[in-house]
């Protein structure tokens, strides 16, 4: 196994981000709640430990807190917001309420000599967020940073291998905050730098063979970036036994279900495309709701793949393309918020008589996801898609589904998507799709009165989708794919642009 590097979670927002990064950098990190009992973290052997930030006080009955004995595993320990205060606390020194907080980006000024900022120069800009600070270090420990405001911006023990910062490397506000992660790791901890995605591969190839021996898989291939990777994947580690099981709800994008049937053309497996569009379609007939539309699209899909598997003979396996944030975000036992559940995490699924499941992207962050799917020679078109929910067009499209206004959302829709490509801007924005609104308005076209609909176009920007914030696209693009997508496409005589954040809103419409 790889050099690894624990990550302890006391409910920090950036846990995942800090994961991010160390691999980032060629070393293999994985996200455990605070309260990992220690012999647990000691028999995983890491080579360093991370502490996260997180929203406590140190001094609150329930504050989230690990076993004291991580710090005599002989692993240096680094501490980030939360993290620095509750090692100080552990350690016996002093944290107490700020008089005035630190939020955004500030000037911090180096002092002295330190192994973690190694020669990096005196003044660094880095981005504070807390309510509390080191008021006095433990013994031992010598004060390495500070700002007009925070008198222990960080510390270290270089003896016992302990270092702390008040402040979030892990983002890119704090300017250097890369080659200080790079110096704990190479300098402090010893990587070696053996994590890559090439690597991970040939690993876990051999893991799937090992598990499932000359047994047959099957997985639900959807075009979306997690299932088509673990397609390739799984093709290349087990040629001729993977069933994949497509199922066209009628809802994709425009020539997605095209482009998916090329994409697997030629590889080791058995792809099985079921059109069960009429069925889905019949299901959403009067239906307005939005989440009475998603309940129905999940029953059918439920009932679609159901037959499709006994169809294929009811394989030992069942394969998901589970990425690493679906399993963090499904919650932990420490006091880190659920964000949300994910349908393909935490077990087996009732409908066909499954021996195990097969999941090797479980490790994977959705940017290794994309490394490796260009590693195993997907097309880009499949490797940077989009973003794309499940029940697909029909809560794109506001009101009843029909036909009829799929054709026009799909036309649409295809029309920005060009558009954002040409423009250089597909891969640097998060999401972005267009929704068909069921409002109706008065237009003019070729000096004849209209009324037809107003479609909506949504771009956003985020890290985690947690929260995200409006793209600010350019106006001249917005420009040309309004006048595109009303010149182009019938019964569109209005484009609105979304300028809302989540939150208060959400990313999709419904």
């Amino acid at each position: 196994m790889y050099q690894t590097v624990i990550i302890l979670d006391f409910g920090g927002q950036y846990k995942e981000l800090i994961a991010r990064r160390v691999r980032e950098l060629g070393v293999y990190s994985e996200i455990w709640p605070c309260d990992t009992p220690l012999e647990k973290i000691r028999a995983a052997n890491p080579i360093g430990v991370i502490f996260t930030g997180g929203p406590d006080n140190v001094y609150a009955p329930d504050a989230p807190a690990c076993d004291r004995g991580v710090f005599e595993l002989g692993a240096p320990v680094l501490g980030i917001c939360y993290g620095m205060q509750f090692m100080c606390h552990s350690l016996g020194g002093q944290v107490s309420p700020c008089d005035k907080s630190e939020y955004g980006v500030v000037d911090t000024r180096l002092t002295g000599e330190s192994r973690f900022f190694g020669d990096l120069d005196k003044a660094q800009r880095v981005l504070m967020s807390h309510t509390d600070y080191v008021s006095a270090a433990p013994e031992g420990f010598v004060v390495t940073a500070q700002t007009s405001l925070c008198p222990a911006a960080a510390m270290e023990c270089p003896q016992r291998n302990l270092y702390a910062v008040q402040f979030h490397p892990e983002v890119e506000n704090t300017v250097n905050g890369k080659p200080m992660l790079r110096r704990f790791l190479y300098e402090i901890c010893g990587a070696t730098g053996d994590y890559n995605m090439n690597g991970y591969l040939e690993r876990e190839m051999e893991a799937v063979r090992a598990q499932v021996g000359d047994k047959r898989v099957l997985l639900g291939l959807s075009g979306g970036v997690d299932s088509s990777v673990c397609a390739a994947l799984l093709s290349r580690a087990i040629p001729g036994r993977l069933t994949c099981i497509y199922i066209d709800h009628g809802f994709m994008r425009k020539n997605e279900t095209e482009e998916v049937r090329a994409a697997f053309a030629g590889r080791a497996l058995d792809l099985r495309i079921i059109d069960a569009s009429e069925q889905f379609l019949k299901a959403l007939e009067g239906v307005t709701d939005p989440e009475e539309k998603r309940k129905r699209i999940g029953r059918e899909f439920v009932r679609a793949f159901e037959k499709a598997a006994r169809d294929c003979g009811n394989p030992s396996f069942l394969a998901q393309g589970t990425i690493y944030p679906d399993v963090v975000e499904s919650g932990s036992k420490n006091k880190s918020a659920v964000i949300k559940s994910h349908h393909n995490v935490g077990g087996l699924p009732d409908c066909v008589d499954f021996k195990e499941i097969v999941e090797p992207l479980r490790r994977l962050f959705k940017d290794e996801v994309r490394k490796l799917g260009t590693e195993l020679g997907l097309p880009d078109e499949l490797v940077w898609r989009q973003p794309f929910p499940g029940p697909g067009l029909a809560i794109r499209v506001i009101g009843e589904v029909t036909e009829d206004k799929l054709a026009i959302l799909r036309d649409a829709d295809a029309i920005f998507r060009e558009e954002m490509r040409l423009a250089g801007l597909d891969r640097s924005t998060s999401q972005f799709f267009a929704v068909l609104t069921d409002l109706r308005s008065v237009g003019v076209m070729g000096d004849e009165r209209t009324y037809d609909y107003t479609l909506a176009l949504r771009a956003v920007q985020s890290q985690d989708f947690m929260t995200a914030t409006w793209s600010r696209l350019p106006y001249e693009l917005l420009d040309k794919v309004s006048g595109r997508i009303v010149g182009e496409v019938k019964h569109i005589n209005r484009i609105c642009y979304d300028i809302t954040s989540k939150p208060p809103a959400t990313v999709e419409w419904e």
